[in-house]
C-alpha cells in the first residue's frame, strides 16, 4: 500500500469504555475481526496489506480504537467485503470527537441562527489549524499528543457549519484583543486575520469588532452564545450566569439576546471591522 504503520497510526482516534459509542465502535472492530479470520487471514498480515501496525489492529479489532476511513476502506478492499466494512465510515467519524464536541456540532447543525461574543480568543467556528493547534497548545496541564490532535480535528469538524445548505444566519462580536493576540507567533497570527476576513466577506456572515475602548458595554460576565433553530425553540449559554450551563427558558434566554444585542449595538460595523482586520493586518 505504500503507507508505513506509523504514518498511518495517527493520533487522537482513541475511545473510552465508558463513552456512548463505544458499543458501535466495538460492533465495528468484532466485524473486522469476523472478516479477517473468514479470509484466513493472521493479524500481522491483515495489518501488513492494509499499511498498518499490528498493535493498532489489535486496538480497533477489540474496540479501543476507532478506525479511520482509510482504514476501513483499505480492509473492505483487502478482505473483500463488497462495502460492508466502508457502511461504517459515517458512525466512525462521528465516533471519533468527544461527546461535548459532539452535543455542541449536533447543535450547531440544527440551528438557523448563531449569535456568538467572543472576548478571550477567536471564536471556534472562525479558527484556522494552526490557530487552534496553537492555542490548545497553551493548555495547563499539557494536552498529551493525542488529546492535543483530537482536540484539534474535533474544532475543525464544527467548520462543516459553513458547507450547509442553507448556511445559517452567524452574527460574531469579538474583543479587539482577540484580532491582536499573536496566538501561535506572527505568521500564524496573520494567516488567522486573513481568514477572518475571509469570513467575514460571506453573506451569511455579520463580524463585528468590539474596540477595548468601550469600556461599558454588558459583557463582563464573559462569552456569549444563542443558537436558534428552525422550531422556535433556542439555546443559549455564558460563562458566568447560570452556572455557565445551557438554558432553553424564554426567561434566561432574554437575558443574554438582551446584552447580546447591546454588546452588537455597541461595537463596530461590519464594514467598520473589515477595516479594522485590514488595519491590524498592516501592523502584522
Amino acid at each position: 500500500m505504500g503507507v508505513s504503520s506509523e504514518s498511518a497510526d495517527e493520533p487522537g482516534w482513541d475511545v473510552s469504555p465508558e463513552d456512548e459509542v463505544a458499543p458501535v465502535v466495538e460492533a465495528t472492530g468484532r466485524q473486522i475481526r469476523l472478516w479477517r479470520e473468514a479470509a484466513g487471514m493472521r493479524v500481522v498480515d491483515f495489518g501488513r496489506a492494509i499499511g498498518y501496525g499490528e498493535d493498532l489492529v489489535r486496538k480497533v479489532e477489540r474496540g479501543a480504537r476507532i478506525p479511520r476511513a482509510d482504514f476501513l476502506d483499505r480492509a473492505d478492499d483487502v478482505l473483500k467485503a463488497e462495502g460492508r466494512l466502508r457502511a461504517f465510515k459515517e458512525d466512525m467519524e462521528k465516533a471519533r470527537y468527544p461527546k461535548k464536541v459532539r452535543e455542541l456540532k449536533m447543535l450547531e447543525e440544527r440551528a438557523v441562527e448563531l449569535l456568538l461574543y467572543s472576548n478571550h480568543n477567536i471564536h471556534g467556528l472562525l479558527q484556522t489549524e494552526e490557530y487552534a493547534r496553537a492555542l490548545f497548545g497553551t493548555w495547563r496541564p499539557t494536552l498529551s499528543q493525542d488529546g492535543l490532535e483530537r482536540a484539534v480535528a474535533a474544532r475543525m469538524a464544527r467548520r462543516t457549519i459553513f458547507s450547509r445548505s442553507p448556511v445559517p444566519e452567524l452574527s460574531f462580536v469579538q474583543e479587539e484583543v482577540t484580532l491582536r493576540r499573536p496566538v501561535g507567533g506572527n505568521l500564524v497570527h496573520r494567516r488567522q486575520l486573513e481568514h477572518l476576513r475571509e469570513m467575514a466577506e460571506l453573506t451569511q456572515v455579520e463580524f463585528q469588532v468590539m474596540p477595548t475602548a468601550r469600556a461599558d458595554h454588558p459583557g463582563a460576565a464573559g462569552r456569549i452564545q444563542v443558537l436558534k433553530f428552525g422550531d422556535g425553540t433556542a439555546v443559549g449559554r455564558t460563562d458566568d450566569e447560570f452556572n455557565g450551563r445551557p438554558v432553553s427558558d424564554p426567561r434566561q434566554l432574554r437575558i443574554l439576546e438582551l446584552r447580546y444585542g447591546i454588546i452588537r449595538a455597541q461595537a463596530l460595523s461590519p464594514g467598520e471591522s473589515l477595516a479594522f482586520i485590514e488595519q491590524v493586518l498592516g501592523e502584522t
